[in-house]
Formats: C-alpha cells, sequence, structure tokens
C-alpha cells in the first residue's frame, strides 16, 4: 500500500457517513413536521423512513461492491438495466433535483436573514432573490476559477451543523415538558383550551390551526411527511465512496449502519422533542429555520442568532459541494453519452464549465419561480424529494434485477436471498415515497422531465444513434402529455405552487 494514503478507522468512516446526510433541511423540522402531524404520526414516519432508507443505503452498498466498474453516477445504473433513455432520466432527475436543493438553500437563507431584516421576509422577496442571485453568480466566478472544497472548509461546515444541533438537543432535553408532549401526540386533538394556560401564539399559528391541517387523519398526517423524510436523508449514497478509503472493507457495512442510525437519532430528537416544548400550532407557525424560534422561546432571541449564524456557515458550505455535484452529473452524463458531448468539456483549470454554466442558470430560473410561491422553501424541498425518488426507485430496479437474473451471485445463495430481500424493500418504498408526494409533485416533475429529453434529443444525434427505441418513445410520449397537463394546472390554477 502506498504510505501516503490515508486509510480509516470505523469510527472515522462513521463521522464521514453522519457528515454527509446531516444538511440544511434538520434547521427546518419543528416546524415542517407540525404542520403535518402530531407526536404519534412523526414516530411513524420516522420509522417508515428509517427502515426504507436503510434497506436504500444498503443497496447502494450492494451494487458498488459487485458493480465496482459503474462508477459514473447514481444514473449509470438505470442506463445498466433499462437503457440509455432512462439512463438519461435518471441522470435529468438527480440534476434537477440537486439544483433546486440547491435553490432550498437560498430560500433558507434568505428567509434565516428575514428574521432580522424583514425585507427578506420568508425567502421569496425581490430583495431575497436579487441578493441571492449574487451569491449564485458569485459562487459561479469561484467554482469556474477551480476552487473546491478545502479540508479547512469541511471542518468549518461539520462543526458549524453538528455544535448547534447537539446544543438544541441538550436544550430542550432539559425543557422538555411532558405534558404539551402528550397534548401533541395525536395531531388531531382539540387543544385550543390548552392556550389560556401557556402563552399566546402567532396569527399564522391560529390560521394554520384552523385550517384542515390540524384535523387530517393519522394516515394522511403521516403522508405528508414523507417528501420531508427522503429530502433530509438525501446524500445517503454517498456512504458507499468511502469504500476505498477504508482500512477494513468490512468496515463500509458497519459505518453505513451506524451512521446511519446515528443520523436517523438526531432527526428524531430534533423532531420529537420540539413537541414537548411548544404546542403543535404554536410549532407550525414558526417561521423558517424553525429550529432557530423553538430555541428562542426557550433561551431568548441569543438561541434564535446561534442557531441562524451556525445554519448561514453551513449552508454556504454545503451549497458550494452541491453546486459541484450537479456539475458532476451533467458532465458524467456527458461522458457516457447521455448528454451533449460539450457539457463534458473542461476549461483551463480542469472545470466542467458548461455544465456549471447550465447548472446555474437552471438555479436562476428557479429562484425567480419562488417570487411566486407562497411556500418556497417547501416546494423547493418537496420538488428536490421528487425528482430525486425516480434515480432512487431506478437504482432499486436494478439492484432487484440483478437478483432475478443471478447476476453477480455466482454461488452465493444466501448474499442472492439478502439482496432480493433488501432491493424488494427498497422499491417497495420508493414507490410508497413516490405515491406519498402525490400527483402534484410527480406532475410537476415531468414539466422538467419531458422538455428536458431535448438535451437527450440532442446527444443521440451527436453521435448519430436512433433516438427512442419503441418502449422509449411511448415513455417519452407519456412524459411530454403529463408536462402539458402539469403546465395547464398550474395556468388554471389546478395546481397551487
Amino acid at each position: 500500500m502506498n504510505k501516503s494514503e490515508v486509510k480509516l478507522s470505523l469510527p472515522a468512516l462513521t463521522a464521514l457517513v453522519v457528515g454527509s446526510m446531516i444538511g440544511a433541511g434538520i434547521f427546518s423540522l419543528p416546524a415542517t413536521f407540525a404542520r403535518a402531524t402530531g407526536g404519534l404520526g412523526a414516530i411513524i414516519a420516522w420509522s417508515i423512513a428509517g427502515g426504507g432508507m436503510l434497506t436504500l443505503a444498503l443497496v447502494f452498498q450492494n451494487l458498488a461492491t459487485r458493480k465496482p466498474e459503474l462508477d459514473s453516477g447514481v444514473f449509470i445504473y438505470a442506463k445498466e438495466g433499462f437503457g440509455n433513455y432512462l439512463g438519461f432520466t435518471s441522470a435529468l432527475g438527480f440534476w434537477a433535483g440537486t439544483c433546486i436543493g440547491n435553490v432550498s438553500y437560498f430560500v433558507l437563507i434568505k428567509s434565516t436573514l428575514g428574521t432580522f431584516f424583514p425585507l427578506f421576509g420568508d425567502g421569496n422577496t425581490i430583495y431575497a432573490v436579487i441578493v441571492a442571485s449574487f451569491i449564485l453568480w458569485g459562487f459561479h466566478i469561484l467554482i469556474l476559477r477551480g476552487v473546491k472544497e478545502a479540508a479547512i472548509i469541511n471542518t468549518i461546515v461539520t462543526y458549524a451543523k453538528i455544535i448547534p444541533i447537539a446544543v438544541f438537543i441538550i436544550v430542550l432535553a432539559f425543557a422538555f415538558k411532558s405534558d404539551i408532549f402528550a397534548f401533541n401526540f395525536m395531531g388531531t386533538s382539540d387543544i385550543t383550551h390548552l392556550f389560556s394556560h401557556y402563552h399566546e401564539y402567532t396569527q399564522s399559528a391560529q390560521h394554520i390551526m384552523a385550517g384542515d391541517g390540524m384535523k387530517e387523519s393519522l394516515f394522511s398526517q403521516v403522508r405528508s411527511t414523507m417528501l420531508v423524510t427522503v429530502f433530509v436523508f438525501l446524500g445517503i449514497e454517498g456512504a458507499s465512496v468511502y469504500s476505498r478509503l477504508a482500512s477494513k472493507r468490512s468496515h463500509i457495512g458497519t459505518a453505513t449502519v451506524f451512521g446511519f442510525i446515528g443520523v436517523l437519532c438526531i432527526l428524531c430528537l430534533v423532531t420529537l422533542l420540539s413537541y414537548g416544548v411548544l404546542l403543535r400550532p404554536e410549532l407550525a407557525g414558526l417561521r423558517q429555520p424553525s429550529m432557530a424560534g423553538v430555541l428562542e422561546a426557550i433561551v431568548g432571541r441569543w438561541g434564535a442568532i446561534f442557531v441562524s449564524i451556525a445554519l448561514l456557515i453551513s449552508v454556504l458550505g454545503a451549497y458550494l459541494s452541491w453546486s459541484l455535484l450537479a456539475a458532476e452529473v451533467l458532465y458524467s452524463a456527458a461522458k457516457t453519452g447521455l448528454m451533449p458531448t460539450e457539457l463534458s468539456e473542461v476549461n483551463s483549470n480542469n472545470v466542467p464549465h458548461k455544465a456549471v454554466w447550465l447548472t446555474n442558470i437552471f438555479i436562476q430560473v428557479f429562484l425567480i419561480i419562488t417570487l411566486f410561491t407562497q411556500y418556497a422553501f417547501q416546494l423547493a424541498l418537496e420538488l428536490t424529494s421528487s425528482l430525486t425518488l425516480i434515480p432512487y426507485f431506478l437504482v432499486c430496479a436494478y439492484a432487484l434485477k440483478l437478483t432475478i437474473t443471478g447476476e453477480s451471485y455466482i454461488n452465493s445463495p444466501t448474499e442472492l436471498r439478502n439482496g432480493l430481500i433488501f432491493s424488494a424493500i427498497a422499491l417497495v418504498y420508493s414507490l410508497l415515497m413516490i405515491y406519498a408526494g402525490g400527483m402534484k409533485y410527480l406532475l410537476l416533475s415531468t414539466i422538467i422531465y419531458g422538455p428536458g429529453t431535448i438535451l437527450y434529443y440532442m446527444a443521440r444525434k451527436e453521435n448519430q444513434q436512433k433516438v427512442f427505441t419503441h418502449r422509449e418513445r411511448l415513455l417519452f410520449i407519456i412524459l411530454i402529455a403529463s408536462a402539458v397537463i402539469g403546465i395547464y394546472a398550474i395556468a388554471m390554477g389546478l395546481i397551487q405552487i
């Protein structure tokens, strides 16, 4: 072994797994969950998400071991298993989801600043979009010059995420009131009279409480949280990339499980402890990032400032890495012939500059769209999850296909059985998440998938290849028809964004 090559121990690998999964979404959990469900619904939601995402993590780990040559990205599994067009669709969806995830970062940054500077509102005012645009193109210039994440940036971002979350959990553990948690537990109880025993609630909380969100069935409540749970676990596929760094390959599976369980525990604590300090309508009425509002309600203004500063550092650092990831998806897809070859061109700094340009133009368009949305962060969060679920589903389908054909499982009946079980569970889970997201987000996703096919058309013509097979043409027609329906629904007000 090369002495200069650093090998990581099990604790170090586990820490890397945790760091790759914890992002900005955790700072929004208290209000996001409270608007959808109570304590019981949250427990059920995290149980479903925990089991489903763990099997998905194991599927990624298994594929990385069995198909090490497929290392171009998540979309490569769809291409290998189901053809070029589905491979392209997977790449496009994963890229678009990553871009809109970056939009959610900008909205959260401006919403955080809106706590102190009202002109930014909830992150979707004209001033918020202008400032976000300056940041976007500032990062664009840095990335084109070859600026990548250095170790110092990773270190600062990691501490910025972990320290405020740890402080939040400790403070809430001491402030936790079992009677408040009990009142919030079912999520459907009539809790109006309880406010006379506590403090006044905001007008936004009154409005939310008056709506149907507090009266939905438990099933509807849990369903409403599903895309949120997907969003906070995005990046789980990144755990498999650490295999080459492990001192022992057996540590990869252990680190994946330990890291995942650690993140799941943190997410559950942030969500459930919040139900024990504020009544559900109060939590639901908090502006994002709601973790700052919860801490402020307990310790005063410094709590909101503390969380807000940490979030800004964390999100800006995460934005840099996600911008590079988005451009990398286009670059890798172009290298495999699924996107126009121009997107694989690099500048003198070895940066795929045209992929970076397309990525940031797409983000800019969606930043402008946030001006016309009521809940910009919620839209970005759930649309990101919906777009990413299609690539995840195709990964699970490919893993299941391998177990059915027996490819790479020769003389391994036990491994074949385990692979079949985990891939089948992960496939069902991804389907359930797509269903939970509802028709609204599927239609919104097709508005990107359908017209985005122009990139695939350009790539196929460029390589003088037939554009579609008969099945692929049918899929394209369905996507275009769905995109037309989606645009019509938005124009007629049938879909609210």
